[in-house]
């Protein structure tokens, strides 16, 4: 049984499979990871199965075969579960305008006074720091900037907010697909970065 609250677990199984002392702590991030997906929820957490699975995504190859490489060596994950099979995906060609489902919530905040503010997918400001923060991660990347816009997907019937406490901080976190606005290469960008703040501790990973 894995408890709900397992995601700073895998964030540091991550970092495990990185590399002892890697340099993408306290930088921004350029991947991101999904959280659990097809497992059983029961009373007091997950019961994972034969077709459980998670997914790691990044701009950097490199990383990805670092990652790679850490799974062969320790496939270990948390509360004795552990990889059993690996499988790797090339980028799809996007179109320039792309809805993407989330893998894990996204979180968007930003700061008014020295106060911070965590924007839901109601908040007409979501657009604007969504994209703000693409335009960023493309920029360190050495990417072309000019034209990618990310929003939250407001038609979507069924989108919701949730309080996610990581290592005892409450994250207010949107459950709502994203559309992703501009060439086809920054759109393939957003989709292996993902989208909004701390994709780097399990947030904003896209589908």
């Amino acid at each position: 049984m894995i408890p709900f609250n397992y995601q700073p677990f895998l964030t540091g199984t991550l970092h495990k499979w990185i590399g002892k002392d890697n340099l993408e702590h306290g930088k921004v991030s350029l991947y991101s990871f999904s959280w659990l997906q097809n497992a059983d929820a029961e009373k007091n957490g997950l019961q994972l199965n034969e077709g459980s699975y998670f997914f790691v995504s990044a701009h950097d190859k490199a990383l990805i075969r670092n990652i790679v490489s850490g799974i062969m060596t320790d496939p270990s994950v948390c509360f004795g579960a552990s990889v059993n099979s690996i499988e790797l995906k090339e980028d799809p060609v996007f179109p320039v305008r792309q809805q993407f489902f989330v893998a894990s919530p996204v979180f968007v905040r930003m700061f008014e006074k020295d106060k911070c503010i965590h924007l839901t997918y109601e908040n007409e400001k979501s657009t604007d720091y969504l994209t703000e923060t693409m335009q960023r991660k493309l920029a360190l990347a050495d990417l072309p900037v000019d034209g990618v816009k990310v929003s939250f997907d407001k038609t979507y019937p069924n989108a919701t907010t949730k309080l996610i406490k990581y290592n005892a901080i409450g994250n207010r976190v949107n459950w709502c697909p994203v559309i992703v606005e501009g060439t086809p290469q920054q759109v393939a960008f957003a989709w292996n970065v993902g989208v909004g703040h701390s994709t780097g501790i399990g947030f904003g990973a896209l589908k």
